[in-house]
């Protein structure tokens, strides 16, 4: 996403009127760095301006791989403090059984905050704000004030069960914590972008939601009876959300797998 851009009543994305791109453009998190002909024709297909600020809106290898070109490029990177504690050295995530190395030193936010952070670009008010520890503990909301667009990170994956990092303080509990405060900050209207998946709006936000506590309750009763994780998992606490839900990177006994070791 870049300063300016506001998704049309037709499902286009047109421009939220707002004075010209003086302070070059912006990007939410930088994707796989093997994509960078893909967003750098994907940029120079918005205008010429330069690129001059990213934002990470957390510390995993799929939202940050490409913040060294980006970097190179032109653009200063901002996250949470956090973010940039990850990236500085080699972090384990026991969920995926992976070690990551330390990022260059180009791919290192030069920008942190601790709590919450405004940055105004392109007549835009661009608010920022870290949620306590919930995918990871580096998750921030990148809210467009003006536009009424409010870009989510991890906290939200539309149509696809979440992955949960309880290598770097995640939780089930965070997770709905910080979909109860997302739901609390939006309106009807407003635009929300996950973190994967297509973009949302209230209604599917709500619905992810429900999903979360609704897991997690049923989880959480028959793991107080005794159950094992094999016993819950052949019960199929997800079965609700399966057809819609269970199709993505984490399959529904992974994600009932996450949920059972934080419950």
């Amino acid at each position: 996403m870049t300063s300016g851009q506001r998704k049309r009543t037709d499902g286009g994305w047109g421009q939220h009127p707002c004075p010209p791109s003086r302070d070059g453009k912006l990007l939410i998190d930088a994707g796989f760095a093997g994509a960078r002909p893909q967003i750098a024709d994907a940029l120079a297909g918005i205008s010429s301006d330069p690129i001059k600020r990213l934002i990470n809106t957390h510390w995993h290898f799929d939202h940050i791989d490409g913040n060294e070109w980006l970097h190179s490029a032109g653009a200063t990177i901002l996250a949470h403090e956090n973010t940039r504690k990850h990236l500085s050295v080699n972090t384990r995530v026991e969920g995926w059984d992976f070690t990551f190395m330390a990022s260059p030193s180009g791919a290192i936010p030069s920008e942190v905050f601790t709590t919450e952070r405004t940055v105004e670009l392109n007549g835009e008010k661009i608010a920022l704000k870290h949620y306590a520890p919930a995918h990871t503990d580096s998750d921030i909301d990148v809210h467009f004030t003006h536009a009424d667009i409010i870009h989510i990170g991890d906290t939200f994956w539309n149509g696809y069960y979440p992955f949960i990092d309880y290598s770097t303080a995640g939780s089930i509990d965070g997770m709905i914590q910080a979909t109860k405060a997302n739901l609390a900050k939006i309106m009807n209207d407003t635009i929300v972008v996950p973190g994967h998946g297509p973009i949302g709006d209230k209604s599917q936000l709500i619905f992810y939601r429900d999903l979360l506590v609704g897991t997690r309750d049923k989880v959480a009763t028959l793991k107080k009876q005794g159950r094992s994780l094999e016993e819950i998992v052949a019960m199929r606490p997800t079965a609700a959300w399966d057809d819609k839900w269970g199709g993505g990177f984490m399959s529904p006994r992974m994600f009932t797998g996450l949920v059972f070791k934080g419950v």
